[in-house]
């Protein structure tokens, strides 16, 4: 049997990752030690007793629980700065505020998950738990909308105006706070473990398997897509047309839903059992490196018999080089004296393999990498908060009685995504390929800095474009003529940022970590997007209380017309550039990682192992 890497899914499947949802761990299976020609799949080793996976028997149950949990959340997240500043009368800046540290929270929750998930509860009983945390959380806010002691009295626009609304008091915000803090705790559960659960249905080392696990993907995308183009249209429309409390009770009561779908299909799945975390060795490479700190490293061609090299373990499916980079933590695969049991295994927190420090390696060349996607990040965070506030000062109509809500600005990014990326994939890709002889047609490295470039631009346009509506607003009171399609042009620059670098970045991350950390890579993208979140909050708040002054307004005052959002794209840009110039010099010094080539049974000349080229 040939045992190969299984194909990088196409854009339109990275393009789902950007959204939330994430990638599952590698699909590859090695050939069991001990017996020719028998192949022990990593879910065959892990699997409770049961006589047959779920297969699509199963798919129903676990795709509806987060078809619906992903309508939940960015049902809310769409249109919450509106809700926010209308219903709740939080100034721009608080408003803002909310959103961002929640999204941050949110972001950074499905590494707690992952965790928690692969090393301890496994990942029906994590699902489980996180769904009935998101029924919670979005029963929550929907009573906040629909009890009125749970939010402020109504304003009438003459208050508005004069901005003599009566805002939220500590047990209204405090009762909203508890709700978008259970749906975080929802989303670390749902989404690190969604995928992965429903790979685990499906027996990888059968031909059905792998058909359903590409089928699959096929329909994650076709729920993904729905749900985006629901909440968008008609979760907004509702929301902002209809009832605040039917716009949240809808998706309320299908969440509900879902979890009755999901524990129907208990009998039916399979069950994967916790396999362990890799954060342990990660922390015993740093403990035992440390410990030996005072050894002096083998000479260049003496290092045969120094180092701690086991054969790899079920669930490793590739081994990586020992290399030079980062040299000092090679000191924790020195074998010392009793640092090996009588059975031939290594002493915790004293001695570590060659693959676990190659690991670690991994991760700490790529946080430079990851580290420039926050402020890049950072851009996108502003469709959700300043570009509604835009859209709320504009003409919204299309047509004589029809008005674009302003939470459904944000397709046009959505729909510039949808075209542009096959057109990248299976024209733009064949063409560069053709010149650079890459797969990719141009390196990973490269597509996260056209990205990173794009953000950049995306702001000065976008601070073009607000300059162009204050403008236009005070020459003409009230709502300004000015059509909202006048933010496409930023929305679209937008959308060109998420297919570079974005879905670079997932790109990067899987092909960059070893298979059976992905799910670290994977979490590596929403810790990125959690931190850009903290990072907005932050500046928001800087600039809030630093400009302004002399009987001028902040530049982020309430009122958008009398403040200046556009000098504070102009900011943004300014740091990007900066970050832009940062990605520069650590790309340029990045290594890529690289595999041991190994055949495990020569007598077989059917087995292979491949290593994949950066």
């Amino acid at each position: 049997m040939v045992i190969k890497s299984i194909k990088e899914e196409s854009g339109f499947f990275l393009f789902c990752c950007t959204k939330n949802f994430r990638k599952p761990s590698s699909l590859e299976h090695k050939p069991g030690q001990g017996t020719k020609g028998n192949v022990l799949s990593v879910w065959g080793s892990a699997c409770t007793n049961q006589k047959k996976p779920g297969g699509w028997k199963a798919m129903p149950y676990i795709l509806g629980n987060e078809t619906f949990e992903r309508l939940a959340t960015f049902g809310l997240l769409a249109n919450f700065m509106v809700y926010l500043t209308r219903e709740l009368h939080l100034d721009q800046v608080s408003a803002s505020n909310v959103i961002y540290i929640w999204s941050g929270v949110t972001n950074f929750a499905p590494l707690a998950g992952a965790f928690i998930s692969d090393a301890y509860a496994g990942r029906f009983p994590t699902i489980a738990v996180a769904s009935f945390a998101s029924f919670l959380g979005m029963l929550i806010v929907t009573l906040t909308a629909w009890i009125p002691k749970l939010h402020p009295p109504e304003c009438k626009p003459e208050q508005q105006l004069h901005g003599h609304c009566i805002g939220p008091n500590n047990v209204q915000l405090g009762v909203l706070l508890t709700g978008l803090g259970l749906l975080s705790v929802g989303t670390g559960g749902i989404r690190p473990c969604s995928i992965a659960f429903g790979i685990d249905q499906f027996d990888p080392t059968t031909e059905e398997g792998v058909k359903g696990i590409s089928s699959f993907f096929n329909w994650y995308y076709t729920t993904f897509t729905v749900v985006m183009l629901l909440t968008l249209t008609l979760v907004v429309y509702i929301q902002e047309s209809v009832s605040w409390v039917l716009g949240f009770g809808i998706p309320t009561l299908l969440m509900g839903s879902s979890i009755l779908l999901f524990l129907i299909g208990t009998r039916i799945y399979v069950h994967v059992k916790p396999r362990g975390s890799v954060f342990s060795s990660i922390a015993q490479v740093f403990v035992a490196a440390y410990q030996k700190r005072q050894l002096k490293l083998p000479v260049e061609r003496q290092e045969i018999g120094v180092f701690y090299d086991p054969p790899l373990k079920d669930n490793v499916l590739s081994k990586l080089p020992l290399t030079n980079q980062f040299r000092f933590l090679n000191k924790a695969a020195i074998i010392m004296e009793n640092e090996l049991q009588p059975d031939g295994s290594p002493k915790r927190w004293r001695l570590c393999s060659i693959q676990d420090v190659e690991e670690l390696k991994c991760l700490v060349g790529i946080i430079p990498i990851w580290a420039s996607g926050i402020i890049s990040f950072t851009c996108m965070t502003q469709q959700g908060t300043f570009t509604l506030s835009q859209a709320l000062k504009m003409d919204r109509h299309l047509g004589p009685k029809f008005q674009i809500p302003s939470g459904s600005v944000g397709i046009i990014s959505m729909i510039t995504v949808g075209i542009f990326l096959p057109i990248y994939d299976r024209i733009i890709v064949p063409a560069l390929r053709k010149f650079t002889k890459r797969e990719g047609g141009i390196t990973l490295l490269q597509r996260i800095g056209i990205g990173i470039f794009f953000s950049i631009l995306a702001m000065i346009v976008a601070g073009v474009m607000e300059k162009k509506r204050r403008t236009s607003a005070i020459l003409h009171p009230g709502v300004a003529p000015l059509s909202v399609f006048w933010l496409a042009p930023q929305l679209i620059l937008m959308g060109f940022c998420e297919t570079f670098n974005i879905v670079g970045q997932i790109e990067f991350f899987n092909k960059q970590f070893p298979e059976h950390m992905r799910s670290i890579a994977n979490s590596l993208l929403f810790c990125s997007l959690g931190g850009a979140s903290y990072f907005s909050s932050m500046v928001v708040n800087v600039v809030h209380h630093v400009s302004g002054g002399h009987g001028h307004p902040d530049w982020l005052t309430s009122d958008i017309n009398a403040g200046r959002l556009d000098y504070f794209y102009y900011l943004l840009a300014g740091m990007g550039t900066f970050n832009f110039l940062y990605f520069l010099y650590v790309a340029h010094h990045y290594h890529y990682k690289g595999n041991v080539v190994q055949v495990e049974e020569k007598s077989d000349p059917d087995v292979e192992l491949s290593s994949t080229k950066p």
